[in-house]
This record gives structure tokens, C-alpha cells and sequence, in this order.
């Protein structure tokens, strides 16, 4: 029973038992019943997965109210999970932050913990890694200190979780080759592995199999960021069996698609494409177009690196045409791309400069210079190669669009998709890995870091007085007399002098003007003092009365957080230093049929001394020709 069927319990009792004592009033109890029956049908709407209803009913029943605590509480942690699913990550922050501070007020220990590590989550995903690490080990602190094992399995999974996304961020824009990364990026992703391995160690001990499987699947992830493919594979390949185990289509899919990731960095594409076809069967059993691209995505590169290039071919029109419906045109143009290449590969030049343009267009409607300057040599080339000029070019775009409708019966008769997703995650919906298309990021993300701890030394709060009398110097000297001083350059006052000083202290003590400074001084103190308070009677929803008075003046715990978490909680809550700081610039057009961590952009520098032996020169050499397939021949096939 739910913390929302215990309270209506008690009030269904309070209303129905005979010879009861009256209570509360009539509108009172109409007031509470409402409340209630607000929360109840938004939790029902929200396991429904109709997130958006389910938080309309939360805000009503926070409009009506209650003073009951455990449900208050209860209604702002749904709240802020049902926000958090809707991707509104500013108002999860806030419901979560009135969570934790209502838990601590009343003394709830297991709630407090449990709005940490919330609070970790929702700070997790807008890139705020450190502050959602202290708030994860907040909750793994209580957890461990309550003796709550459920809870201290989440922690050590959220935590994970945490340095898994800071890790991956670290990444961005790095040019090292896989499992050759630099040592902040290989320890931070280290320290995901580590807690990953205590969550698993502890769902075996709670025999929590479901548990198990995301453990599995973030532990291969995380491995095969390292570029420990042999292990990736082993932990995927335990993930893939509990998926299966509970009929985890999603998760299956997911395994499948990750251990053909890892494959492919093993130079076993033969075995790889065995699981995207696995992963594009499930895709199209799920209904899922956007997986279903990525899948013909990942095939139509696979089949390059084993030169079957028709193959290749008839994957990337599949992708095309997803990518069209969808009107992904990031996805069009790295379409437009591949075909070129592989129609280059198969000595069809007047096919690929057809792609070619068009990868042109796209790349210059989408702002991609990179592409643009890719692709404009490669028209050119082409050009060349045909001994044709641009006036006698036809506009691609009919053709291209004649050519994609001739292939939509074609790509719904053979398997489809897979993905590339890094993240196996705890909650329904996965956590969606950063874009490759936003580089600069990072770089913001780091400088905020950097202005958040320009912070000032606890020291300073002792100095406010030295403050004061820096700024009121002037003035104060402007009131000394100047005593006169013998020719020796001392006093020539002696005694007298002391005489007169300690006059003019008593004298300063006691008048009007010392009483108003130290009021003023006073009332400074208690106002930056009471900024820094969260006060309960700002918790919307909140109805005080003498039931609850006791429970929220009643001290908290004994048992204080550390000073790094209130420091945390000083960000958190501190809209003055939100109101100063500058957003992060957006970051590209995203490509949601590609696969985020577009992994086939490091395949082809790993592979690059192969790619170059794969390719047809253009000039047509049939003897040049001859001697590349015979290398080609010799380099490829399924290596261990």
C-alpha cells in the first residue's frame, strides 16, 4: 500500500466509522478527499504512461492542498518523476527540491534519501555531474546508514550512472582512438565500472534479476567505452539472457545492437551483421521507425567494410527513406554520403556524383561546412572523372525523389535496424545519450563548473565586520582628532593621550549613532541569513494547522549532512546566481536516424589504412583495379 491508499484509508475511516468522535469539519474532510482523489487518478494516469494527465491531476491536488505531510511529500515526488519523464527538467528540479526539504523538515530519513537521489538524477541529465554525485551519495549514505539494501542498490546505480554520462561527455570532440583515452576521461569512466560492479554484487545478493540485467548492460557499456571489447561482449551477452528471460523485447534489442558495436571493433563484421539483423527484426516487431534507420544504418556500413557493396547499397536507400519520412535531413545527407562512397566502390561514378550533389545541397541547407567542403570535392572529382561540367547536370532533385519512392516497397520486405545505445538504464525510458553534433558543450559546461567554485572561503562570513570597517574607513577617520607628536616623532600626549582615547571610546559606546550602526548590522545579518533559509511555508499545497504545527517546528535530525551538500543545495536553490549565468549555445541539427555515438566515424579511422585499400580510383586502371581487389580480398574476413 502506497503512502496516497494509506492516507485514503484513514480518511475513508474517518468518515465511515460509527460512533466515531467528529473531527476535522465536513469541508475539511471534502478538502482532503479531494486532494486524494486528485493524486490517486494522477498516479494511475502516470503507470499508465500518460505522464502529461497525470501531472495536470498533481497540480490540481497541490492547488487544493493538504496538511497532511506523507502525501504532501508523496505528490511532489510524482510530481517531479512525472516531469522528469516529460523532459521539463527545471520543474522536476523544483518538485524534487520541495520533496527534500518537507523529508528534512519532518525528519523522514528514507524520504530524504530518496530525494537525493532524485535530484542526482534530474541534475544528471542537464549535465550538472558533480552536484548530482554529491546528491547519489547523499542517498547511498542514509541508505547504508538505515540499513535500507533496496535503496543502497539504486544509489550505487544512480552513481554509476552519474560518472557513466560525465564520462561520455568527456569524450566529446576527443580524437583518440578507442580505449586510448586520456586519463581523466579512463579514470571517470573507471569510477562507473567500480560502483557498477557493487550494484551488481548487491541485486545478486537480493536476487533482484531484473536489477541484474541493467547492471550487466551498463557494465558492457562502460567497457566497451574503454575499449575492452572482449568484456563488453561477455557482460552484453549476460544482459541479452535476462532480457530474454523476461521477454524484455526493448532490452533485447539494445543487447543485440551493443554486441554488434563490439564486434565491429574486433574486426568480426561477418558476426556483427548477424546481430543488426537480429536488432532489425526486433525494431520492426516494436514498431520503431527511428531504430529501424539506425539499424540499416549500422548494416549499410557494415556490408562497406566487407565489400558487399550492393548490399551495403540496398541499406543505406532503406535509411534514406526513413530518414525522408521523418524529415531528418542530417540523416538524409550522411545517407547521400554512404551511397556515394559505396556507388564509387562499385565504379558506378555518375550514380555516386548524383548522391554526391545531393549530399551537397543538404550539407549547404543544414549549415554542415565540414560536409559542404566533403562533399564539393567530391562532386568535383567526379565531375572530373566524367568529363562533364556543371551545365550539363540535370537538378537531382527528381530524380532523387523518383528513386526513394521505387524503393519503399523494397525496404519493408527484408530485416531492419539497429542502434547504438550506450546507456542501459534503470528507468522505462532510456537516458538518451549526448549528440555527437555538440562539441562546445563541454567546454561551457566545464566553465560553469569553474565559475561555481570560485565560491568564497567559509573564513569570510567570520570578516563581515572588517568588510564594514573597510567601506565606513573613510568616514570614520574623517571623526579623529590628529594628536599632536613631539619632535622625536613620538606622542607627546603620553598619559593624556590614553586619557583622551578612552574618552572618546566611551563616548563612541554610548552614543545614538553606535546603537543604529549595530541595529543596522543586525538586521543585514538576519536578512542574508534568512535568504539562505528555505522556509516550509513556501511549499505550495501546504495547509499548516496545529496537527502538523509540532512536526514541521520540531528540529531535524540530529545527524547533519555533509557541508558539500548543502553547498549543492546552495546551487540548487540559488535563482540569483541562475538569473546571472549564460545557457550553453544549442548545439547542431541532430540526426535521430543516425546512431548517436556515431561509432562508424572512428571504425573508419581505425580502419582507415583498409578503407583506403578498398577504394577505386576513379581514373579507370583495369590493371590498378585488379591488384586492389586482390588486397581487398586478403584483408578481409572475421578476425579474433
Amino acid at each position: 500500500m502506497n503512502c496516497f491508499q494509506a492516507a485514503e484509508s484513514q480518511l475513508h475511516q474517518t468518515i465511515l466509522l460509527p460512533g466515531k468522535p467528529a473531527g476535522p469539519s465536513l469541508s475539511l474532510i471534502r478538502m482532503e478527499a479531494s486532494c486524494l482523489e486528485l493524486a490517486l487518478e494522477g498516479e494511475r494516469l502516470c503507470k499508465a504512461g500518460d505522464f502529461k494527465g497525470g501531472t495536470a491531476f498533481f497540480e490540481a491536488a497541490v492547488q487544493v492542498g493538504t496538511e497532511d505531510l506523507k502525501t504532501l511529500s508523496a505528490i511532489y515526488s510524482q510530481l517531479g518523476n512525472a516531469y522528469f519523464y516529460l523532459k521539463e527538467y527545471g520543474k522536476a528540479l523544483e518538485y524534487h527540491r520541495h520533496d527534500l526539504t518537507l523529508a528534512r523538515t519532518i525528519g523522514d530519513r528514507i524520504g530524504e534519501g530518496k530525494a537525493s537521489g532524485n535530484l542526482g538524477n534530474t541534475l544528471k541529465v542537464l549535465g550538472r555531474y558533480d552536484e548530482a554525485a554529491v546528491c547519489c551519495q547523499r542517498h547511498l549514505d542514509i541508505s547504508q546508514e538505515q540499513g535500507d539494501k533496496v535503496g543502497e542498490a539504486r544509489a550505487l546505480y544512480n552513481i554509476g550512472n552519474v560518472f557513466h554520462a560525465k564520462g561520455k561527455q568527456q569524450l566529446w570532440g576527443c580524437s583518440q582512438e578507442p580505449g586510448d583515452l586520456p586519463s581523466d576521461v579512463r579514470d571517470t569512466l573507471q569510477r562507473a565500472t567500480a560502483f557498477y560492479e557493487m550494484n551488481l554484487s548487491l541485486v545478486k545478493e537480493l536476487g533482484d534479476r531484473a536489477a541484474q540485467g541493467r547492471a550487466f548492460g551498463n557494465l558492457g557499456n562502460t567497457h566497451y567505452l574503454l575499449g575492452n571489447f572482449v568484456e563488453a561482449i561477455k557482460f552484453h551477452r549476460e544482459r541479452l539472457s535476462i532480457a530474454k528471460e523476461f521477454g524484455d523485447k526493448a532490452a533485447e534489442r539494445r543487447a543485440y545492437s551493443n554486441l554488434g558495436n563490439a564486434l565491429i571493433f574486433l574486426g568480426q563484421f561477418t558476426s556483427a551483421t548477424e546481430y543488426y539483423r537480429k536488432t532489425l527484426q526486433l525494431s520492426r516487431q516494436l514498431k520503431d521507425q527511428v531504430m529501424e534507420a539506425q539499424a540499416c544504418y549500422s548494416l549499410g556500413n557494415t556490408y562497406t567494410l566487407l565489400q558487399q557493396y550492393d548490399r551495403a547499397i540496398d541499406y543505406h536507400l532503406k535509411h534514406l527513406l526513413i530518414a525522408q519520412e521523418l524529415n531528418d535531413r542530417v540523416g538524409e545527407g550522411r545517407a547521400c554520403w554512404s551511397l556515394g562512397n559505396a556507388y564509387v566502390s562499385l565504379g558506378n561514378h555518375r550514380q555516386a556524383l548524383h548522391y554526391a550533389r545531393k549530399h551537397l545541397d543538404i550539407s549547404r541547407e543544414i549549415g554542415d561546412r565540414n560536409g559542404e567542403l566533403t562533399a564539393r570535392m567530391n562532386v568535383e572529382q567526379l565531375m572530373e572523372a566524367l568529363g562533364v561540367k556543371e551545365g550539363d547536370l540535370s537538378p537531382c532533385g527528381s530524380e532523387f525523389e523518383m528513386q526513394g519512392k521505387c524503393y519503399h516497397s523494397f525496404c519493408y520486405s527484408n530485416d531492419s535496424f539497429a542502434e547504438h545505445e550506450p546507456l542501459d538504464n534503470q528507468r522505462a525510458a532510456p537516458d538518451e545519450s549526448p549528440s555527437w553534433l555538440q562539441p562546445l558543450i563541454p567546454f561551457f559546461l566545464s566553465l560553469l563548473c569553474s565559475v561555481q567554485k570560485l565560491g568564497r572561503d567559509p573564513s569570510d562570513e567570520d570578516c563581515f565586520f572588517d568588510l564594514l570597517s573597510k567601506f565606513q574607513s573613510s568616514r570614520m577617520d574623517d571623526q579623529r582628532c590628529h594628536l599632536d607628536e613631539g619632535a622625536n616623532g613620538q606622542d607627546a600626549g603620553g598619559s593624556s593621550r590614553d586619557s583622551t582615547l578612552n574618552d572618546m571610546l566611551a563616548s563612541l559606546l554610548t552614543s545614538p549613532q553606535t546603537e543604529e550602526l549595530f541595529d543596522l548590522i543586525a538586521s543585514s545579518q538576519s536578512r542574508r541569513l534568512d535568504d539562505q533559509r528555505v522556509s516550509v511555508g513556501n511549499l505550495p499545497g501546504l495547509r499548516i494547522t496545529h496537527n502538523n504545527l509540532g512536526h514541521l517546528c520540531a528540529d531535524p535530525d540530529p545527524q547533519e549532512p555533509s557541508d558539500d551538500f548543502f553547498n549543492m543545495l546552495i546551487k540548487c536553490q540559488s535563482s540569483r546566481i541562475d538569473d546571472q549565468r549564460c545557457s550553453p549555445p544549442e548545439g547542431g541539427p541532430r540526426a535521430p536516424t543516425v546512431p548517436d555515438e556515431d561509432f562508424f566515424s572512428l571504425i573508419q579511422r581505425v580502419q582507415a589504412k583498409r578503407m583506403d585499400e578498398q577504394r577505386v580510383q576513379l581514373p579507370s586502371d583495369n590493371q590498378g583495379e585488379s591488384d586492389q581487389q586482390d588486397n581487398d580480398e586478403s584483408a578481409v574476413g572475421d578476425s579474433s
